[in-house]
């Protein structure tokens, strides 16, 4: 056992970046990953669209693995820890939804099994949790692209009617974007948008085009000291169990030390959200 001052370097940042075929997924996620460890060698993507990865390798000499079907929650877990072998400090997985809706992924998984449809998602969702529970317990940066539902919507310009394409729901499962620190939009003209922002970096400013330097302020964030207090206060100010459970992996050094406080305010959260749903369907309390 050894004492050591707190720093939040020792947490490593968990990305979403979702968007439709084309936005720029995967370019953008190149230019982040070079931000955050300043090494093009360091640098690992876990390519599930065909090679699709090498169309950039003029930016960089960064590593390409290749991840074919079946696109299994175990096939990640076992390229993950491959990157990690690997000395790799940034992993993108370009992409998380062949996880999901690929060729023998969650849901593929899921149509050919037989018997009673809710106990079949029984076994599985343990499956998808542990893929999900690799990343953010992952000792490497991770940057995740997600794709997007796509749909054609009617826009006026200039007094005309164009169809423009648009991305909606990320294709992956419900929830995702819980368990990340960072989840960036990326519209078809390549700009992002912080839909979640765990940093306070990106929250409530204009679109923007992201570049080496968005990584460098990440990373920048990322090696900023906090205090063992702040985390309690944070922990104290969770409203649900999404948010603690995130908070809980953010900050892996104070797992430990702060076990306590993360039990009692989960307990809490749960008791609040059984009086919610009671509440909800019509029935009665006792609080004494």
């Amino acid at each position: 056992m050894q004492l050591r001052q707190s720093k939040r370097s020792a947490a490593k940042i968990k990305i979403g970046l979702q968007a439709p075929s084309g936005a720029g997924k995967t370019y953008s996620a190149l230019l982040l990953a070079k931000g955050l460890c300043g090494s093009w060698s360091k640098i690992a993507v876990v390519c599930t669209e065909n090679n699709s990865a090498d169309l950039y390798s003029h930016l960089g000499a960064y590593n390409v693995l290749p991840l074919t079907a079946p696109f299994t929650p175990e096939r990640y877990i076992e390229a993950i820890t491959a990157c990690e072998k690997a000395d790799m400090e940034v992993i993108i997985i370009d992409s998380i939804s062949h996880e999901w809706e690929g060729s023998g992924g969650i849901l593929e998984i899921h149509s050919n099994m037989l018997g009673n449809s809710f106990t079949n998602w029984s076994k599985l969702t343990p499956r998808h949790n542990e893929f999900i529970q690799r990343i953010l317990q992952s000792n490497c940066h991770i940057i995740g692209t997600i794709r997007s539902k796509q749909e054609y919507v009617l826009s006026e310009k200039n007094g005309k009617q164009i169809p423009e394409k648009v991305g909606l729901k990320g294709i992956t499962r419900e929830g995702m974007d819980y368990e990340l620190t960072l989840v960036f939009e990326i519209n078809m003209n390549h700009q992002a948008k912080a839909s979640k922002d765990r940093t306070g970096l990106f929250d409530k400013i204009p679109e923007f085009i992201i570049t080496e330097r968005t990584g460098e302020r990440i990373l920048k964030w990322c090696s900023q000291t906090i205090s063992i207090e702040d985390v309690k206060a944070k922990i104290e100010a969770s409203i649900n169990l999404h948010e603690l459970g995130l908070l809980y992996n953010t900050y892996p050094e104070y797992q430990n030390p702060l076990l306590t406080e993360f039990q009692t305010k989960k307990a809490s959260l749960k008791n609040n959200l059984i009086t919610t749903n009671i509440h909800e369907n019509g029935s009665t309390t006792n609080n004494t």
